[in-house]
C-alpha cells in the first residue's frame, strides 16, 4: 500500500510546466543567481565605509540608506528564489546547496552590519530631525520613525555587543526542544485496519480525527506517555525560554516580557487583555458547543481525544484546480475587477505551484516579495473541499502583497503578522458565504458551517487560551515564583477546565499539552491569530453588507502594507482592534453559527 502510494507521486521533472510556478521574475537560471550571490557576498566589505560615520552628515547618511536598501532588495531576491526552489523539491542537491549558500551569505551580511540600528539610534534627536528634512531622506521617514521608537530601550554599544554575543545561547532551549520532540522522541506505532502505522508529531492529529474512538484513545495515551517520560526536561527547557524573555525585557527597560513583545507592533497591552476578556465572555457558547459534540458523538463522557473528530463526515466534491479558481474569483467579485482580474490571472498563470511532487514541501503558503510575483505553494487535491478554501486563503495573502508592492517603497512594504492573517481569512469568509448560497444539500451546508465553527474554535478560542497561558507563566516568573513541572501543569490544566467547560472529562495527561506547543518558544505571538480572524470576520461582514466605500476602505488597508502600525492600518479598513468590540462580535458570530448548525443537524 505504502509503496504504491509513493509511486503515484511524480518526480519534479515529471510535473507539467503549466502546473508549476514561474520564477523568472526572480531568476531565469542558476548561473545568473550565482553571479548575483558573488556580488552580495562582497557587500560585508563595505561595512567599514559606514561604521561610526552615520552621524557625520546627511550626505553619508543618505548614501548609506540607499546602499542598505539595495542590499536588502538583493538579499530578498536571492533568498526568495533559493527558498522557493528548495520548497518545490528539497531532495534536489542543487536546491539544498543554493539554500545553504544564501543563508550563510545573509548571516555574514547581518553580522557585518549589526552596528546599524544602535548607531542610528545613538544619533542625537536634533540631528535626526535635521536629516529628516532632507528630501533624500524622505523615502525612509517611516522606517526611521519606527526604528527610533526603540531608542529608550537601546543600551550602550558595549552592552549591545554582549547581548548580541549571547543571542545564540539564548536560542538553546528552543533548539533543544525541537531536537528532543522532532528527533529523539520515538512514539512507536499503532495497529489500525490498514496495518501498523507510525505515531509521530505529524501523524498525531490524523489519529485524533479518526472515527475509531478506541484508536484515538490509544494514540492520545501513547503519544503523551512519551511527553510524560520527558516532562522534567521539557519543563526545564520551557522555563529557560521564559527566563530569557524576562531577562531581555528587564535589560531593555520594559515593564514586562509581554510589553516588550508587543512594543515592535505598537500594540497596547489592553488589546491582549481585551481579547482574553471577550473570549471569556464567550464561554457559554463554547461550552454549549462541547455539550453538543458530546451528544452527537453519543458518548457518556466527552474526553480530550474526542474534540477533533469531525462532526460532519467528508463531503464528496470534485473541483478541478481551474474550477476551484473560478469559484474563488466568483466569490470575491464584490472586491472589484482590479482585485479579481489580478488574482485570477495569477492563479491561472504563473503564481502557483499547484500539485504534489516528490520532495515538495507539504501544506501551503504564500511568499510575496518585492521583485517577484506573490507566489503560492499548494498541494491541491480536487476531492478535498478544504483545499479550495486554502487556495482562497493563500490568494488573500498574495493579493495583500500585490497591493502593498504597488503602493509602497521596499523599505516599508512588508506588513506584520498581526495584519497578515486578516487578508487570508477574509477571503475564506467570502468563499464560505458563496458556497452556502449555492449548497444543494443539508449535509453540504452543515459541512461548511461546521468548518467555520472549527476555524473559530481553533483560531480564536484555542489561540487565546495559549496566549493566556503565556501571560500567566511569564507573570509567575516575573513575580519570582519558581516554574516547575507541577506549577506549569497546574496553570495549563486550569485553563483547559475553563475553556472546555463541564462537558469535558480531562485525562491525567491532558495538561502535558502545555509542554509540547512550539509557539510558546516565541512568546506572545499566538494572540495575533485570534485578533486576525476577529478582524477579518468584522471586515468581511462589513464589505458583504456595505457598499463600494466599504470595499474601498478594505482595499486601502491592503495597500497600506507596512506604512503604518497594524492597529492604525486596520482602522483604515474600518475595524478598531484597540477596542474589544471586534472580538465580542466574533464570539457572537460563533454563537449564531452554532445555532444554525444545531438546526441543520437536528
Amino acid at each position: 500500500m505504502k509503496n504504491s502510494k509513493t509511486a503515484s507521486i511524480p518526480l519534479r521533472s515529471e510535473v507539467a510546466p503549466e502546473d508549476c510556478w514561474n520564477l523568472s521574475r526572480l531568476y531565469t537560471e542558476h548561473d545568473e543567481w550565482l553571479k548575483d550571490l558573488e556580488v552580495f557576498r562582497k557587500l560585508p566589505d563595505k561595512a567599514e565605509l559606514y561604521k561610526d560615520k552615520l552621524a557625520e552628515g546627511v550626505d553619508i547618511f543618505a548614501g548609506f540608506l540607499d546602499f542598505y536598501t539595495q542590499a536588502g532588495l538583493a538579499a530578498e531576491r536571492l533568498g526568495y528564489y533559493a527558498f522557493l526552489r528548495y520548497a518545490e523539491d528539497a531532495g534536489d542537491s542543487d536546491n539544498q546547496a543554493r539554500y545553504g549558500m544564501i543563508m550563510q551569505a545573509e548571516s555574514q551580511f547581518s553580522a557585518a552590519f549589526s552596528f546599524v540600528d544602535p548607531e542610528i539610534q545613538s544619533i542625537p534627536d536634533s540631528q535626526i530631525q535635521t536629516y529628516l528634512k532632507d528630501p533624500r531622506i524622505s523615502p525612509y521617514k517611516i522606517m526611521l520613525e519606527k526604528l527610533l521608537r526603540f531608542k529608550p530601550h537601546i543600551l550602550s554599544s558595549a552592552e549591545e555587543k554582549l547581548l548580541a554575543l549571547q543571542s545564540e545561547a539564548a536560542a538553546a532551549p528552543h533548539k533543544a526542544f525541537e531536537a528532543l520532540t522532532d528527533v529523539d522522541m520515538d512514539f512507536g506505532s499503532l495497529e489500525t485496519k490498514d496495518g501498523s502505522l507510525p505515531l509521530s508529531q505529524g501523524s498525531f492529529s490524523t489519529f485524533l480525527i479518526n472515527p475509531d474512538r478506541s484508536l484515538r484513545e490509544k494514540a492520545f495515551k501513547q503519544f503523551y506517555a512519551n511527553y510524560s517520560g520527558h516532562r522534567n526536561v521539557l519543563a526545564s527547557l520551557y522555563t529557560g525560554s521564559v527566563q530569557q524573555d524576562v531577562y531581555r525585557a528587564r535589560v531593555r527597560n520594559f515593564p514586562s516580557a509581554r510589553a516588550a513583545a508587543l512594543f515592535p507592533d505598537n500594540v497596547p497591552e489592553s488589546v491582549y487583555d481585551n481579547l482574553i476578556e471577550a473570549v471569556h465572555a464567550g464561554f457559554p457558547a463554547l461550552h454549549r458547543y462541547y455539550a453538543l459534540r458530546k451528544r452527537l458523538l453519543g458518548v457518556e463522557e466527552l474526553r480530550h481525544y474526542d474534540v477533533y473528530v469531525p462532526l460532519v463526515g467528508s463531503i464528496s466534491t470534485n473541483y478541478t484546480y481551474e474550477e476551484a479558481v473560478a469559484v474563488v474569483i466568483d466569490a470575491l467579485r464584490p472586491l472589484g475587477s482590479e482585485y479579481t482580474d489580478a488574482l485570477g490571472s495569477g492563479l491561472l498563470g504563473n503564481w502557483v505551484d499547484r500539485y504534489e511532487n516528490k520532495g515538495k514541501r507539504s501544506g501551503a503558503f504564500s511568499a510575496g516579495s518585492y521583485l517577484g510575483e506573490p507566489y503560492i505553494l499548494m498541494n491541491y487535491k480536487k476531492t478535498v473541499l478544504r483545499d479550495l478554501f486554502t487556495l482562497a486563503h493563500e490568494g488573500g495573502h498574495s493579493m495583500h502583497s500585490w497591493y502593498s508592492v504597488r503602493n509602497n517603497p521596499f523599505q516599508h512594504y512588508n506588513y506584520t503578522i498581526f495584519e497578515a492573517e486578516v487578508a487570508s481569512t477574509f477571503n475564506e469568509q467570502f468563499v464560505a458565504s458563496y458556497l452556502l448560497d449555492r449548497a444543494e444539500s443539508t449535509e453540504m451546508k452543515a459541512y461548511i458551517i461546521g468548518k467555520q465553527i472549527d476555524d473559530i474554535i481553533a483560531t480564536i478560542f484555542r489561540q487565546t487560551m495559549f496566549a493566556e497561558y503565556e501571560m500567566k507563566v511569564h507573570a509567575l516568573c516575573e513575580e519570582g515564583s519558581p516554574l516547575t513541572v507541577d506549577s506549569l501543569r497546574k496553570a495549563y490544566r486550569g485553563l483547559l477546565e475553563a475553556y472546555f467547560g463541564p462537558a469535558m472529562v480531562l485525562e491525567e495527561e491532558s495538561d502535558l499539552e502545555g509542554l509540547r506547543i512550539p509557539h510558546f518558544y516565541r512568546a506572545f505571538y499566538v494572540y495575533k491569530y485570534a485578533t486576525g480572524l476577529s478582524a477579518s470576520l468584522a471586515l468581511s461582514k462589513k464589505v458583504m453588507e456595505g457598499d463600494s466605500s466599504d470595499r474601498d476602505t478594505y482595499l486601502a488597508f491592503l495597500k497600506s502594507g507596512g506604512s503604518k502600525f497594524p492597529i492604525d492600518s486596520l482602522k483604515l479598513a474600518g475595524v478598531d482592534m484597540a477596542s474589544p468590540q471586534p472580538v465580542k462580535d466574533a464570539v457572537g458570530i460563533f454563537s449564531n453559527l452554532l445555532d444554525t448548525f444545531e438546526a441543520l443537524i437536528g
